[in-house]
């Protein structure tokens, strides 16, 4: 059976399953050639050219081995002449003839043998057809002058002693040296310095010239004095370092020509050396070189990728990166394609910066250029985005190129991004730390027209600064500023704080009034340690917990601080005095001694809280009235809900219902809360808004045009409640979506909703049309054009003329905008001869000299909120590094993004019925015990007489009688501008110089004339002339209103604003006095944190709240 089954045949291939599927093979195989590959390497040629030539590894062996036998023969050549003693006497002989060992002859023609083999070998495997280029070749030339002679006298005895000029081998060594470190270069896939192999060819170079020189010498003079090895190396140090004592000199003339010929040599083979170190020197300084591993083993660095590098960018990175004190030692590694630039070269070798700052050129694509800057070794990597761009997203494309390809290279070292547009965000999600200009630009712009001066709050916050600013200035106002400026954000955790740590287990509240009031430092939101997002105020149902981490203003950072306690405070921690009682004021600083007069409850932690109507901090009565104004109750250290939160805001359903209700029978438009349906872009942050039911038809967003639904064409048609908020863009792109959700998110009362215009054609009939004159904000962002500017400080030059047109069109209207250069800040609401400004401009250059990194702070646009720079918000991304948290709080501030349970920025304005309050830590307290809400900061406005300028002089015409009621007019608005801070300046008749002294020309000549007709063409040319800049703007934009069928009365009324300043103060002293028009930035808690709970009680204790309060202590804010 088995013999049956070995005897059957294979199916045929048509029937075998395998075969079926895999087709007939049969005639494959009967084809089928095996090829070799790489046959010619095969051969023995081939396989020693691969192991002397292509082979880096064996090849680096045989020139290391070669390089060996070279000096080898260098060192017997010392030898034989150390042993050498030659007769005495002068004779030719001496040169031809020497006196060589027969050991020592054995070695060197051994030596010489193999380095002819060798020689002879090389030449075989590199020969290419023309033996010729072989043969005439300087290194071939050599080595058979070093070894043929040796390799004869094998043959002929009597030519053992045959002088041969072994010495010549440190040029072939030389070469060989050369050859090994290419070779070594190509080994280890690593490319060493050019500028080192060429310091080490000009070093052999030299040695090889004296080498040669001192043995050239020597030999030669064996026919003369007989002048011993080291004093020919003594002459030729002398003679090559041009000193020339003249104490050894060759004294026949073969040793003679031999200097002369050696002179020669060296004149023209040192200069062309240095020539080419000097060449690689002068480039390397263009590129920066290498970024030493050593280094950056032992030492920190962090790496600045830019795409061109300007000084402005480069001192804001350097300022703020080396503010921190832990930061000093750490190496910055620019990173950048472009050649340095002369500015940035000239600071870049002053001494504090040479010795830190590493300037590389080269491509972060590059790998090479990664390795060069040491990437993976780096503490962090900061990339920055070009804004001086024409094409922004293209920008944005480059660095989200290098944010790929740091990733890629050293996927572990941090990451910090700038991105210019919102819609590329999310291609660099992955870095450690992201801001996105575009994004807190909006915000910013938003915020400044419901809490003013919100840019220049963040600003002044994100910087680095210790408060010195202005503080050698004679105004108040200036050194106020400037010490407030130097709050900043910083964090703690409670159970180190000294700040913090009395007030474990007390509520959130409590803790932020008393730690004010305490120490001055204002704590603003904490974080969990379970818990990794930020909440701001987090309201007083928070517990304050050992674990938790504390964030707080204040000028420096308790580690910095020294606490001094008095002996009352001693005391009470020895126990003698009891918990329940007050210790007096000593215990406490001045400043909260006198914000606390009369206030002394809150400190009272375990007793009951004083009737409402204390005297401590009741007012007297008007009138004689038995009444009280209600005081400030205290702080308790533990939520009361039925008592303590404010209303919530999304149960004011009944409060906007009755008030519509009231109004007269115009539309009422009705909001719903919730997400906007559509996001712009990916990436965006959502937010519980203010929408409409349904969503509009898009012809009723044109608000000039009419359409089947309504028939208004301007905006005093639509009869808004509110005052508008004007948008001047170029393009309507996604950031705008920035804009417009923190001006419509849910914690925004239904009545304090502006109504947004976006106007996109920027012209004056523009303007009037969509309601300028009944808006209180005007937004201009038209940017994108102004970026082909050919020198990069014109990139703002459109939008300053335009900021400056409507300026002088509109004086009352707050004019908002962003420029990319701080410096052009002093461009705006531009006045010549201004003495004022003048002022300020040489306080900001004494700032910048004092080493100010916020010299430009004292600029009034800056300062009063109208005007900010984005660049400034860099320094946003350099703080993340010390401060992770910056980026995460700045976006909470600016509504950015919206944490469940996290409070918000907003405002409140001081009136005369709060002005009893008094005290900024008066308010603190009161803030605190009623609403819930942390003060951060106060935003002031004051009156100040400003100097005028010579184009305001007002016109004093003693000869012309027609100016007697234009002086009437005048004392009339001067007494008026006496009781009114917010008079109109520029209405007054002015003139200029030249205007007047041509009328006053023009009314002589018109009294000689007799003729009616010349007196009158005078006159109406006088009247024209007397009549202001002012006036002429004002009958410019009436006559435009007119034509456009708009009634003028709005615009009669708006009034000039500047005899005004106002600034920011961020965490004044709790004895700081509240004054009239004050704006306090408050952080409010969320009101969606606790509506699930307990939604019903807070309802109820709201609407007791709102039916007993009194108007001199309503807790809600005014915008």
């Amino acid at each position: 059976m088995t013999e049956l089954e070995s005897e059957v045949l294979p199916l045929p291939p048509r029937y075998r399953f395998r075969d079926l599927l895999l087709g007939d093979q049969s005639f494959q195989s009967d084809d089928r050639v095996q090829v070799e590959f790489y046959v010619n390497e095969n051969t023995f040629k081939e396989r020693l050219k691969l192991f002397f030539i292509k082979n880096q590894r064996s090849s680096l062996r045989i020139r290391l081995f070669n390089f060996s036998l070279k000096l080898l023969t260098c060192l017997l050549y010392i030898v034989r002449v150390l042993l050498d003693n030659p007769e005495e006497g002068i004779g030719w002989s001496h040169i031809f003839w020497v006196d060589r060992k027969t050991p020592l002859w054995a070695v060197q023609v051994s030596i010489a043998l193999i380095s002819f083999l060798e020689t002879m070998l090389l030449i075989y495997l590199s020969y290419k057809g023309n033996i010729w280029e072989q043969i005439f070749r300087i290194s071939f030339i050599l080595e058979m002058i070093n070894t043929v002679p040796f390799i004869i006298t094998i043959f002929w005895p009597p030519l053992r002693n045959l002088f041969i000029p072994v010495f010549l081998n440190c040029w072939l060594a030389k070469y060989a040296l050369e050859n090994m470190i290419n070779d070594l270069h190509r080994a280890i896939q690593r490319t060493q310095s050019a500028m080192f192999n060429q310091v080490l060819i000009l070093i052999c170079t030299l040695l090889c010239l004296v080498f040669t020189g001192t043995c050239g010498i020597q030999h030669l003079e064996r026919a003369g004095e007989k002048l011993s090895l080291f004093k020919s190396f003594y002459f030729c140090i002398v003679t090559f370092s041009t000193v020339g004592y003249g104490d050894v000199t060759p004294k026949i003339w073969p040793s003679q020509l031999l200097v002369v010929i050696m002179i020669c040599v060296a004149l023209v083979v040192l200069p062309l050396q240095f020539e080419e170190l000097v060449y690689l020197w002068m480039e390397r300084q263009k590129s920066g070189g290498n970024y030493s591993r050593h280094r950056a083993q032992t030492e920190k660095h962090v790496v600045l990728c830019v795409s061109s590098l300007k000084i402005d960018l480069l001192m804001d990175f350097l300022n703020e990166f080396y503010a921190h004190p832990r930061l000093q030692d750490y190496y910055v590694v620019i990173l950048c394609p472009t050649e340095m630039d002369i500015q940035v070269r000239r600071v870049l070798q002053i001494p504090l910066w040479s010795q830190r700052v590493i300037y590389l050129q080269g491509s972060a694509l590059k790998d090479q250029d990664l390795m060069r800057a040491k990437m993976d070794n780096g503490e962090a990597c900061f990339i920055l985005s070009s804004r001086n761009e024409v094409d922004r997203t293209a920008a944005d494309h480059q660095t989200i190129l290098r944010a790929w390809a740091v990733k890629d290279f050293a996927p572990n070292c941090p990451l910090y991004v700038q991105i210019l547009k919102p819609e590329n965000k999310f291609h660099v999600k992955f870095a450690d730390h992201v801001v996105c200009e575009e994004e807190c630009k909006y915000a910013m712009l938003a915020l400044n027209c419901v809490c003013p001066a919100t840019s220049t709050l963040i600003t002044l916050l994100v910087h680095t600064s210790r408060g010195q600013e202005g503080q050698e200035s004679p105004e108040q106002w200036q050194r106020m500023y400037g010490r407030c400026s130097g709050n900043e954000v910083y964090h703690i955790r409670m159970g180190d704080s000294k700040f913090f740590m009395e007030y474990e287990g007390k509520s959130f509240t409590y803790a932020a009034f008393h730690a004010h009031k305490k120490y001055g430092v204002c704590l603003i939101g904490i974080r969990r340690e379970e818990n990794k997002s930020i909440l701001l105020n987090p309201g007083p149902r928070h517990i304050m917990a050992a674990s938790d981490t504390c964030f707080y203003i204040n000028i420096t950072k308790e580690e910095n601080s020294a606490f001094i306690f008095k002996q009352e405070e001693k005391q009470k921690k020895k126990g003698f005095a009891g918990r329940g009682s007050y210790d007096g004021p000593s215990r406490l600083p001045v400043h909260s001694i006198i914000a606390s007069m009369g206030t002394v409850a809150m400190d009272l932690q375990n007793t009951e809280c004083r009737p409402a109507n204390s005297s401590k901090l009741a007012l007297p009565a008007e009138n004689g009235s038995g009444t009280r104004r209600p005081s400030i109750a205290p702080v308790l250290e533990l939520a009361d809900t039925s008592s303590l939160l404010p209303c919530d805001l999304l149960s004011d359903q009944s409060e906007d219902e009755m008030t519509q209700s009231d109004e007269e029978g115009s539309a009422v438009v009705e909001y719903v809360k919730g997400y906007p349906p559509n996001s712009p872009y990916i990436g965006s942050s959502p937010t519980l808004c203010h929408l409409l039911p349904e969503k509009a038809p898009f012809c009723c967003l044109r608000l000039d045009k009419g359409c089947k639904h309504n028939s208004f064409e301007d905006a005093k048609a639509y009869g808004f409640k509110n005052k508008l908020i004007i948008v001047s863009a170029e393009t309507a792109g996604n950031g705008l979506y920035n804009f417009i959700v923190p001006l419509r998110a849910y914690y925004r009362s239904r009545k304090e909703l502006n109504p947004i215009v976006l106007l996109l054609d920027n012209n004056l009939d523009s303007l009037l049309q969509c309601g300028i004159i009944y808006a209180d904000n005007l937004v201009v962002v038209d940017k994108e054009s102004t970026m082909s500017a050919e020198e990069d400080y014109m990139a703002d030059a459109k939008t300053i003329v335009n900021v400056q047109t409507m300026f002088r069109l509109f004086p009352s209207l707050s004019i908002i905008t962003e420029l990319t250069h701080p410096s052009n800040m002093r461009f705006m609401q531009f006045r010549a001869k201004d003495s004022y400004s003048l002022a300020l401009s040489k306080l900001e250059k004494r700032e910048r000299e004092n080493g100010s990194n916020l010299a430009f702070m004292f600029r009034l646009p800056f300062a009063a909120g109208r005007v900010f720079s984005i660049s400034m918000l860099d320094t946003l991304l350099y703080q993340s590094f010390v401060k992770d948290y910056m980026i995460t709080i700045t976006r909470l501030l600016l509504g950015l993004d919206t944490t469940p349970g996290s409070g918000y920025l907003c405002a409140m304005k001081i009136t005369e019925d709060d002005l009893w309050i008094r005290t900024y830590g008066r308010l603190f307290q009161k803030l605190c015990s009623s609403s819930a809400e942390i003060p951060i900061g106060i935003y002031r406005t004051e009156s100040h007489m400003f100097a005028t300028s010579e184009s305001q002089i007002s016109i004093n015409v003693e000869d012309c009688e027609d100016t007697k009621d234009v002086k009437e007019h005048w004392g009339i608005k001067t007494s008026h501008h006496r009781n009114s801070c917010s008079s109109d300046q520029s209405e007054h008749p002015l003139l200029r110089r030249k205007s007047m002294q041509w009328a006053r020309r023009l009314s002589r000549k018109g009294n000689k004339h007799s003729s009616k007709t010349a007196e009158w063409i005078s006159q109406q040319r006088l009247s024209l002339y007397r009549r202001s800049e002012r006036q002429e703007l004002s009958e410019l934009v009436k006559n435009r209103m007119k034509h456009l069928g708009l009634p003028t009365t709005g615009y009669d009324e708006m009034n000039d604003h500047q005899n005004t300043l106002s600034y920011v103060l961020i965490n004044p002293p709790p004895d700081t006095r509240l004054e009239l028009n004050d704006i306090v930035y408050l952080i409010r808690s969320d009101p969606l944190a606790h509506v699930a709970n307990d939604g019903h009680s807070r309802k109820s204790s709201c609407s007791n709240k709102l039916g007993s309060g009194n108007p001199e202590t309503r807790d809600e804010t005014q915008l």
